[in-house]
């Protein structure tokens, strides 16, 4: 999952995907012990992104991180543990890349427009998030329920924020929560454009970002309503 970085420039948003270092290059113990945690956990993602939850086994994740299967149990209590672990992180990761990358706009929509973006290249750098994500209500419920709570928690904030400023209107609360959901849908379809392209360095088509800010216009500032649309 994790993939070496080029240099950042000042005021771009952290990489998606930053290099783990070897964790036999650890100085101290603890330092060790945190390389080690981050290998399984990268040796996960990828494991399951390629062969699924059900085929995921300890001994694929740990000949993966190259670790002893001794060591695993030093870091989780079982498979499904570790698994159980894998999309909030995963998760985690994404929203604060989408949050960094859509903190240049100044309204709402911009804010919306440029999370979308950021979205996708969070895809670029991890292709596997798709499989992970979809099958986790089978084989890891726990975590997909975690997931969404922490996806629709941040979404609900960016729309408070938007209503106190009187960019959203119209909306009740339960009301914004279906936004939400929508919203979040038309990422998870939307993601084909950005895992399909002969490149990981391709760009999301311009039309489907354009029709993307054209829903979000009409739905949350009510310039439909306005123009008869």
């Amino acid at each position: 999952m994790a993939t070496p970085g080029r240099p950042k420039k000042q005021g771009e948003p952290p990489n998606p995907a930053p290099t783990v270092p070897d964790w036999r290059e650890g100085g101290s113990r603890n330092e060790r012990a945190r390389l080690i945690r981050e290998a399984l956990f990268n040796a996960a993602g990828e494991i399951v992104g390629e062969r699924g939850y059900q085929d995921a086994s300890i001994t694929l994740i740990t000949q993966r991180a190259g670790v002893a299967q001794g060591t695993f149990y030093n870091h989780f209590e079982s498979r499904q543990d570790i698994l159980d672990k894998l999309l909030p992180a995963l998760g985690s990761s994404m929203l604060e890349h989408v949050g960094h990358c859509s903190r240049q706009g100044e309204t709402l929509i911009e804010r919306e427009v440029l999370g979308f973006r950021g979205f996708f290249s969070f895809l670029k750098t991890h292709p596997h998030f798709f499989r992970i994500l979809n099958e986790a209500p089978s084989f890891a419920p726990k975590a997909y329920q975690a997931h969404l709570e922490m996806v629709m928690e941040g979404y609900l904030r960016f729309f408070h924020k938007g209503r106190e400023r009187g960019e959203i209107r119209g909306f009740t609360e339960q009301e914004l929560e279906v936004v939400a959901f929508v919203l979040m849908g038309a990422r998870l379809y939307l993601g084909r454009y950005a895992t399909t392209g002969d490149s990981q360095d391709s760009e999301v088509p311009d039309w489907v970002i354009e029709a993307y800010r054209k829903l979000i216009t009409q739905g949350l500032s009510g310039l439909g309503q306005a123009t008869g649309a």
